[in-house]
């Protein structure tokens, strides 16, 4: 049983076909990359997939359960969790009061503050978050005077407070600089085997550093998959990007 698939799924606005009879699967405690040109319609297959659009057709299941008509808070405590290509972020908070939201959320303890918890699962819980991903010097530090990288860790990490089974990352290192880049990468990297990651990038090298296989997705059909080596070989692909570039 995969993790994660989808069985014929379309989304169509008016005569628009943004999403087209896709059949795509992700295997438990995979490592995949989603790729495709500009208007290939990723953004509408991740918000079909995490309910933000109802389909037009087709199914989603997670764990082989279907979730086509849940709401995307029903998925997200299902464990099917995604990040943001802009930040969604409470920017006058702390990395503190918003991990310990996501996690106290997630155990039912509603917005009970990290501080008047003291030792307990909820405290336990964030400060483990927090050095995982690199955060627990900035635990106090408004949000938004945080470097971009960190804000991105930060996004990624409440991601990982929902204990997610599949994580889906969209550009997770789009605008950051070069020198916070390896952060956020080896964040990727350190993610625990048992979830399962789909990535959204346009970074090849980023891609091709992470990705066990890879979907190329264009005007909205699966056009290829297979593993980085069959992918960067395709011409099919290279014809596709070429044209981006010819086009661009």
């Amino acid at each position: 049983m995969s993790a994660l698939e989808t069985h014929g799924l379309a989304k169509r606005f008016g005569g628009l076909v943004a999403t087209n009879d896709v059949t795509f699967r992700l295997e438990k405690g995979a490592r995949h990359a989603l790729i495709g040109p500009n208007g290939a319609g990723k953004t509408t297959f991740i918000n079909l997939l995490t309910g933000v659009l109802p389909p037009s057709a087709g199914r989603v299941l997670l764990g082989g359960a279907d979730i086509t008509r849940l709401k995307p808070e029903a998925r997200v405590r299902r464990g099917l969790v995604r990040t943001f290509q802009i930040n969604q972020l409470f920017v006058d908070l702390t990395p503190l009061e918003t991990l310990a939201l996501a996690v106290g959320e997630r155990l039912g303890e509603g917005t009970t503050w990290y501080r008047s918890v003291g030792g307990d699962a909820l405290a336990r819980e964030v400060d483990a978050i927090a050095i995982r991903f690199g955060l627990a010097d900035v635990l106090d530090v408004r949000t938004d005077t945080l470097p971009y990288g960190k804000q991105r860790l930060l996004e990624i990490a409440v991601a990982f407070a929902w204990a997610p089974r599949v994580l889906l990352l969209d550009e997770p290192a789009a605008g950051v600089p070069a020198a916070e880049r390896q952060d956020i990468l080896g964040a990727i990297a350190a993610l625990p085997a048992d979830v399962s990651v789909l990535l959204i990038e346009h970074d090849m090298e980023l891609v091709f550093d992470f990705a066990q296989r890879i979907s190329v997705l264009v005007e909205g059909a699966l056009l290829t998959e297979g593993t980085p080596q069959e992918i960067a070989a395709d011409p099919r692909v290279k014809a596709v990007y070429l044209g981006e570039a010819e086009h661009g």
